[in-house]
């Protein structure tokens, strides 16, 4: 497998230059010069297999310049019943015929992102060992990403994390599990901004080439492609539990900002999946306006609202271009006019370049009222507390799932993680989290910083 640059000047390189790069040099996002495509004999091998065993089967496309046995390695020592509580790691669990939570939060952060980040820690670290290497880790948080990072980051040999996060501007539950992570190879840089600003900031230290490479930098966040290909897994293993063959449809509702998991259940779907997804927004509906219109409108940072999911609070998806280079044939020319128009105007309009196509995607959004119903509602119906992204996700599913369709709601992370809205909702303190009871007393390790790109490089350079 080889992977090439969205915009087509870049590639084709091998999975494990592409691990440690991050964006491709051309600005583009890395992808697989083709996707495997899964028959239903194929599938139909893979029911009854454990989640070691599905990752394995489909990583090794993914990742052949590992060794078969090694990939092995690196998989079993990530996906562990000690680190995701549950030898299912992804479990399942059914509120009623047809709906269902797939669970996505046993990490140790408590959010979905650690079943990708865990993976991809295991991965840098074993690729910088075998090249005798070391990197550092640029990467901008509006949420669970900065502690899903650091906890997989955390005493890795050869690798440093730097992660940007929007001051004021996550749950004080994600400050506190990521600032307060004393290790030596962890650094947290507080932005006066938004996330927004975080990211604009990470492409221009990427976009700077002298300094990424003598600086050695990497990426962590969804743009890196190790991510994607480990969320992929986690939709064949629920589709596989919840079928009996490949002929039975069911239904993914996606929380969606920087589009990392959507992107995933779509790229899955390519590979053989007979799956409806569902992208689910918060108020800021860059994503659901796109999919009803085919106007992709960037927001200006101030326009971005504060809400109760806070990790969907975005201006753009960084994801998004790899979706676009798909939809339009995977035509590198057509993405680089899109993008300049972008850049140039904040939006774009893809009936002018492609022909008005089915997207294969339904979409919804669910306002902050909303998401506080919601939660109520499943409260009192399965007994069961959601956070507000997963809330937002099982709101828009319902309403636009097709009549007789299974449905698999994502969940993002735990409750505790979002302690002033369920007490808003449900009126109820939701427990901390086991190893978590003494987290509002220990000491934070950030560092403040304005919103300047400039100042950020100085500070890798006096770190490192």
């Amino acid at each position: 497998m080889r992977y090439i640059s969205t915009r087509g000047n870049s590639g084709p390189r091998e999975f494990k230059e592409i691990l440690l790069e991050g964006l491709a040099p051309d600005g583009g996002l890395y992808v697989p010069e083709k996707y495997p495509r899964f028959s239903s004999e194929e599938l139909d091998s893979l029911r009854g297999k454990s989640y070691h065993e599905v990752a394995l089967y489909i990583l090794r496309i993914f990742i052949d310049d590992i060794s078969e046995k090694d990939l092995d390695e690196i998989i079993s020592r990530t996906y562990t019943k000690e680190i995701f509580g549950t030898d299912a790691i992804t479990p399942l669990k059914h509120l009623e015929k047809g709906l269902s939570l797939l669970q996505l939060s046993n990490g140790p952060t408590l959010a979905f992102k650690d079943v990708p980040l865990q993976l991809l820690g295991n991965l840098m670290e074993y690729v910088l060992e075998e090249r005798g290497s070391e990197l550092n880790i640029l990467g901008a948080t509006s949420g669970d990403t900065g502690s899903a990072a650091a906890y997989a980051l955390k005493g890795k040999k050869n690798i440093r994390l730097f992660m940007l996060s929007p001051y004021g501007r996550m749950s004080r539950f994600q400050q506190r599990q990521m600032y307060t992570l004393n290790e030596p190879n962890i650094f947290n840089i507080v932005v006066n901004g938004t996330f927004d600003d975080c990211q604009t900031i990470v492409k221009e230290a990427n976009a700077d080439a002298e300094f990424k490479k003598k600086y050695k930098l990497g990426a962590v966040n969804s743009i890196n492609w190790a991510r994607i290909s480990a969320q992929i897994v986690y939709y064949f293993y629920s589709y596989l539990r919840l079928t009996k063959d490949n002929s039975k449809r069911v239904a993914y509702a996606v929380p969606s900002g920087n589009f990392g998991n959507a992107l995933s259940a779509h790229i899955a779907s390519k590979m053989g999946l007979n799956i409806e997804i569902i992208v689910c927004t918060n108020e800021n509906d860059v994503l659901d306006q796109f999919f009803k219109t085919g106007i992709y409108r960037v927001l200006k940072g101030n326009d971005v609202k504060i809400t109760s999911s806070p990790s969907m609070d975005i201006a753009s998806a960084s994801n998004f271009e790899r979706f676009i280079f798909d939809y339009v044939g995977r035509d590198s020319a057509k993405v680089r006019v899109l993008w300049k128009e972008l850049n140039q105007k904040r939006e774009f309009d893809i009936g002018r370049i492609e022909p008005r196509v089915p997207f294969g995607i339904t979409s919804g959004s669910a306002t902050d009222a909303e998401v506080l119903d919601t939660i109520r509602i499943v409260y009192k119906k399965y007994a069961v507390v959601i956070d507000p992204h997963t809330a937002v996700a099982m709101k828009v599913g319902l309403e636009k799932c097709e009549k007789g369709v299974p449905l698999v709601v994502i969940e993002t992370a735990q409750p505790a993680k979002f302690a002033d809205t369920i007490r808003e909702a449900l009126g109820i303190e939701v427990p901390a989290p086991k190893g978590y009871e003494n987290l509002a007393n220990l000491p934070e390790k950030t560092t403040r910083i304005e919103n300047d790109a400039e100042l950020v490089k100085k500070f890798i350079e006096e770190n490192t």
